[in-house]
């Protein structure tokens, strides 16, 4: 082939890698639209605004949906979280510890309460502890029941977050600890935990915001009008006025809980990889 001929062949280029990847991009993009103006076309929004959404209905829950299920439903979730860390912190030395009964009995502990679902533990808290020690009450009424419940369930999940967390210390920081004179314990507690602490704040938070939707367990144990939370507060005047809007209102107020919580951990994760 001569220079002539040559010259008047067109070069057609492939897309590059970049150049794909926006096209892909594009397509799904368009993907999504569609699907989002199909929904919209065929959902009956009427309806569902009836059934959903009628501002007198979602009037008549206030402030009594906010000074009594928020405010338990936050009680609720604080005290087991706080009964769940501490008993979490003990198991995760546990199991981190050189005695090893203190280890089988930690493992036996975690892999039990995180093979049961968390029905299922507050079944055994509100039925079978009563039976078992007949006229033995848990301290705290409905309240000491459910901290019990959550607190039990998530110290399994806590223990293995805090033995990670204790174990992504640097072994030197125990050393030096060792050689300015403390003891073991004293170490661990001392320098070790604290540090670890700092390591895991952000699954700690995301396991606050998990217990905080746990929370809706408790209407299987039977409460009152006072001590209803969120979930169960919604059911009932779902049911009495035979409309949903309560339980989306209720929906919403869970959501203005745990979407705060669940942009903070983001935060600090971000903030622990920024670190690192």
């Amino acid at each position: 082939m001569d220079r002539t001929a040559a010259q008047g062949l067109v070069v057609i280029s492939r897309p590059t890698a970049r150049q794909r990847r926006k096209v892909f991009r594009g397509v799904q993009y368009a993907v999504l639209a569609a699907a989002l103006l199909l929904v919209g076309a065929l959902a009956d929004w009427e309806r569902l605004a009836n059934q959903f959404a009628r501002p007198d209905l979602a009037a008549r829950l206030f402030p009594e949906i906010i000074t009594t299920a928020l405010r338990n439903t936050v009680v609720y979730t604080l005290s087991g979280f706080l009964l769940g860390l501490v008993l979490g912190t003990v198991v995760a030395l546990m199991r981190l510890s050189s005695v090893a009964p203190y280890r089988w009995a930690a493992t036996v502990y975690i892999e039990f309460f995180r093979g049961l679902p968390a029905l299922l533990i507050f079944i055994f808290v509100g039925v079978a502890v009563p039976l078992a020690f007949p006229g033995t009450e848990i301290p705290g009424g409905t309240y000491g029941k459910v901290a019990l419940g959550l607190g039990l369930v998530a110290a399994a999940y806590m223990a293995e977050t805090i033995r990670a967390g204790i174990q992504a210390v640097p072994k030197g920081q125990l050393e030096a600890a060792r050689s300015l004179g403390f003891s073991h314990t004293r170490a661990m507690i001392s320098v070790i935990v604290p540090q670890a602490f700092r390591i895991v704040i952000p699954p700690l938070t995301n396991e606050l915001v998990l217990l905080f939707k746990d929370s809706s367990l408790v209407l299987f144990l039977g409460v009152t009008l006072e001590e209803r939370e969120l979930t169960k507060f919604g059911r009932d005047l779902a049911s009495q006025t035979a409309n949903s809007t309560p339980i989306l209102v209720a929906g919403v107020c869970y959501l203005l809980v745990t979407v705060p919580l669940s942009l903070l951990v983001r935060r600090l994760e971000a903030r622990g990889g920024a670190r690192t």
